[in-house]
């Protein structure tokens, strides 16, 4: 006799549902409906138009340029400024009150008030219309040094002490207890004589007082030059 089992009959009505999760515990849970806010959309739109003006007034901005007057060699405070000493450079539009280019021919008329270096963008507190270095009351006096009587890399627009050193063996005493200073503040107007740079030749301005003694003792090489850094 064989046993085997038969597949159940499916219904005249339909399948046989089968079990498994049914009812309540398989539907899904309910999921409430988004709350729009025009608020803060309208706020996000506002902040992204504000970002792209902004960028724009920045790429705008840039390019507003203008010419303006560059120093490009050293002049001394007090000096007239010379034509080979300004450079015409584009800078960007910063509200500083540096000179305009279409300003030059005035900026010839003016002397340096401050030791203007090469590289230095002109304003208009650089200039003055009247040199206090070289007004009246002032003298230049030229003094032929040798090694060791001024400091290496002495130039124009320092401003020195001329001290005058002795020379051994003169007065009675010791040497150095006779030393001191003639002029405190002096301006170096010039070094080296026109095409040879490397001479020990210095041109120095001095109050007309002194000028005669700085003379004097220039032409017996008892003078020295200190220079004083924090002095432009």
């Amino acid at each position: 006799m064989r046993i085997s089992e038969k597949p159940a009959r499916e219904s005249r009505t339909g399948p046989v549902e089968r079990p498994g999760l049914s009812g309540p515990a398989a539907r899904k849970l309910p999921v409430p409906p988004r709350e729009r806010k025009p608020a803060l959309a309208a706020l996000a739109v506002l902040l992204i138009l504000g970002g792209a003006l902004a960028t724009t007034l920045l790429v705008l901005r840039s390019g507003d340029r203008v010419s303006a007057v560059r120093i490009i060699e050293q002049v001394g405070a007090g000096e007239k400024i010379p034509s080979s000493a300004l450079q015409e450079v584009q800078i960007a539009e910063t509200g500083i009150d540096y000179v305009a280019w279409r300003f030059r021919d005035r900026v010839l008329t003016t002397y340096a008030s401050v030791t203007l270096l090469p590289g230095t963008l002109l304003t208009e507190n650089m200039t003055s219309t009247a040199s206090e270095q070289l007004g009246p009351g002032k003298a230049q006096v030229g003094l032929a040094l040798k090694s060791g009587q001024a400091p290496v890399g002495l130039t124009k627009g320092d401003i020195v002490q001329i001290i005058y050193v002795p020379a051994a063996g003169r007065g009675t005493g010791a040497a150095t207890s006779q030393q001191r200073i003639l002029a405190a503040n002096a301006l170096v107007h010039s070094v080296g004589a026109p095409g040879r740079t490397a001479t020990g030749l210095v041109t120095v301005i001095v109050d007309a007082a002194v000028s005669p003694t700085v003379a004097q003792y220039a032409s017996s090489g008892e003078i020295a030059l200190a220079v004083l850094p924090g002095e432009r």
